[in-house]
């Protein structure tokens, strides 16, 4: 295991670093002066050279580059420069949040994915398998924009069950929760499905059955565990992207994460704090799929030997 964890953050390595190369790019690439940008068309030129020399931008670009690197060493990602506070500190307080929301959306989906996709495996052609099949194709289709305020309407504004917007206490997740795991619940049941029933076609499933075990022990305790492999891939994939894409479910519910923390610096044209965001974004993605790649190494040890 340790081997193999060597070889993955080996391999790791340049994709963290052509990730950091393009967070830093990206103020560069933005058309025109970014800090002409950052304040107004009509600012003073004064005001705009002197937030050019506060951001760095009047060094050239190489020296520029390599003092993004020291200070990404130091935890230090700039200051915000409307709330003057550190981008660092900005985001960190953004992150559990949105963590707690992406897991909370997971583990819904799983909940309503795992016993329609082995149901639908195990009883093919049945009301079941049209039902989850129905299901899925509804998940996919149907939007977070749509589903989210469907759900507002319903527990919050009609039933008074549940908040409509905010963090506090567990209630509050409930909602974005559900918007976010209905729709991840649609693709992993298809891939349950499909995964199980390949499995249950397997040559050693068919053995197991003719030893006279029950269909629930061949079920639990040798198919699924090779259903996790796919099943692993589609959630590890949906954790990652839900860093990045819960932008609209967070606006939907005023919820405090990155996703309405990258908004609001984006349209007030803070640069910094959105360089920041986007680097700690795509580098938890990184660091998901290295947990994914463990988990495969663990669930199946070909994968770690070979």
């Amino acid at each position: 295991m340790r081997q193999y964890l060597k070889r993955r953050l080996l391999t790791l390595l340049p994709v963290i670093f052509g990730v950091v190369t393009a967070v830093f790019l990206i103020i560069h690439l933005i058309p025109g002066d970014p800090a002409a940008l950052m304040l107004s068309e009509t600012a003073n030129p004064a005001d705009i050279e002197a937030l050019r020399t506060r951001l760095g931008l009047d060094r050239p670009l190489g020296v520029q580059y390599y003092h993004f690197w020291a200070n990404l060493f130091r935890g230090n990602l700039g200051e915000s420069i409307y709330q003057r506070q550190p981008v660092f500190d900005l985001v960190m307080e953004r992150f559990p949040n949105t963590a707690l929301l992406a897991v909370c959306a997971v583990l819904v989906s799983l909940v309503i994915a795992f016993p329609l996709g082995i149901f639908s495996a195990l009883r093919q052609r049945s009301a079941v398998d049209y039902l989850s099949l129905g299901f899925s194709i509804l998940g996919i289709s149907m939007p977070v924009f749509w589903l989210g305020p469907l759900l507002i309407l319903i527990f919050a504004v009609q039933l008074h069950w549940l908040p409509v917007t905010g963090m506090g206490s567990w209630k509050h997740l409930v909602l974005p929760s559900l918007t976010l795991g209905f729709g991840l619940s649609a693709i992993t049941i298809r891939m349950i499905r499909s995964s199980m029933i390949e499995v249950m076609n397997q040559d050693y499933i068919r053995t197991a059955f003719a030893k006279g075990l029950g269909r629930g022990r061949v079920v639990w305790k040798h198919a699924l565990k090779n259903v996790m492999i796919p099943v692993i891939t589609i959630v590890g994939l949906q954790l990652g992207a839900l860093f990045g894409g819960v932008i609209i479910t967070e606006k939907v519910f005023s919820y405090p994460g990155l996703g309405s923390l990258l908004i609001t610096a984006i349209r007030g044209r803070d640069y910094p704090l959105v360089q920041g965001a986007i680097l700690v974004i795509a580098l938890t993605y990184i660091g998901i799929n290295l947990l994914v790649d463990l988990l495969y190494s663990r669930v199946d040890p070909k994968i770690r030997l070979g």
